[in-house]
């Protein structure tokens, strides 16, 4: 570890648009081998990545009898796969297309007895390109993305403090490589009204079935095109009359055309106790989707986790 690299590092979004869009769907080609081989689990969860000690994994696949993982290595710079068997093999990352670093992932896998076909069409990016033919995504650089990555941690680490403090149903912390995000949901426990689909670049049944019930979701987004700015989010399904408009952490707002609550990146790197403000945010805006929905918040919180301390009943 550099203990020269920032706690919070910058994320300006002009200074690494391509090598993001790049990663974008190298993490989507990974994430769809997790999601060709992993039994369909409520609300999309087998399909995510995680935040790992040096980079983005899959967490274990299983294949057969065994298990294997995949591994963004953003401290040595590769692609690392393991196998419950006792092999590992690893790719480089470095600027490539990313029809190089599908055919290098893939042949890697048959290469270790790993036989998977994916669906090659990328989700919820405009204009996509199917990943054996893209040749237009070919930026990488490494410190921006391992910059990102160290974003990613000390987000991972908040959002997890601020997850112990519910006892009803929770999502893990976990980054969906398609809107390429870092989330965590909360459930108020009854059934949302059917959504009406149209996400673009997702099936409508997986949108629906996502969400089946009633949530509060966070998370961290590096920005895109439309909205070229890293920030925390926060919004209710359904939304609840009156949600938009309750008071919640200084420094955020609600955006009308995203629908939910925005908190900038920079505004949390820059404060003076980064991790407090960012938890402020989290549980205001979990507040106001919580009281205006009507969740019966006694039955469903708890305090915040304490490491060794068992949770007092």
């Amino acid at each position: 570890m550099n203990s020269a690299d920032p706690v919070w590092p910058d994320l300006t979004y002009s200074a690494w648009s391509e090598t993001l869009a790049t990663l974008h769907l190298w993490t989507q080609i990974v994430g769809k081998i997790r999601l060709t081989l992993t039994p369909w689990l409520n609300h999309s969860w087998h399909a995510p990545l995680y935040v790992t000690a040096r980079g983005l994994g899959t967490s274990p696949i299983p294949i057969g009898t065994e298990i294997f993982e995949i591994e963004f290595d953003f401290v040595g710079q590769r692609l690392a796969v393991r196998t419950s068997r006792g092999a590992e093999r690893s790719l480089p990352l470095r600027p490539q297309s990313v029809a190089d670093f599908y055919r290098a992932t893939i042949d890697l896998l048959a290469s270790m007895g790993v036989a998977v076909a994916i669906k090659e069409t990328p989700n919820e990016v405009p204009n996509p390109i199917r990943f054996s033919e893209d040749r237009i995504h070919a930026s990488y650089d490494a410190a921006a993305a391992h910059r990102f990555w160290r974003a990613l941690v000390q987000a991972d680490r908040v959002f997890k403090l601020f997850r112990s403090g519910f006892l009803g149903k929770a999502s893990p912390v976990h980054f969906f490589w398609g809107s390429f995000d870092l989330a965590v949901t909360r459930f108020s426990g009854r059934r949302a009204p059917l959504h009406p689909g149209g996400v673009p670049g997702l099936p409508d049944a997986v949108v629906r079935e996502a969400y089946s019930h009633e949530v509060s979701s966070a998370g961290f987004w590096p920005g895109a095109e439309a909205f070229p700015r890293a920030a925390f989010y926060s919004y209710a399904y359904p939304e609840p009359a009156g949600f938009r408009d309750r008071p919640v952490a200084p420094g955020s707002y609600f955006d009308t055309t995203l629908g939910e609550f925005i908190l900038p990146y920079d505004t949390v790197a820059q404060a003076g106790q980064p991790d407090a403000l960012l938890l402020d945010f989290l549980s205001t805006t979990y507040v106001a989707a919580a009281e205006t929905g009507g969740w019966d918040r006694a039955a469903l919180e708890c305090p915040l986790g304490v490491p060794g301390r068992v949770r007092p009943i």
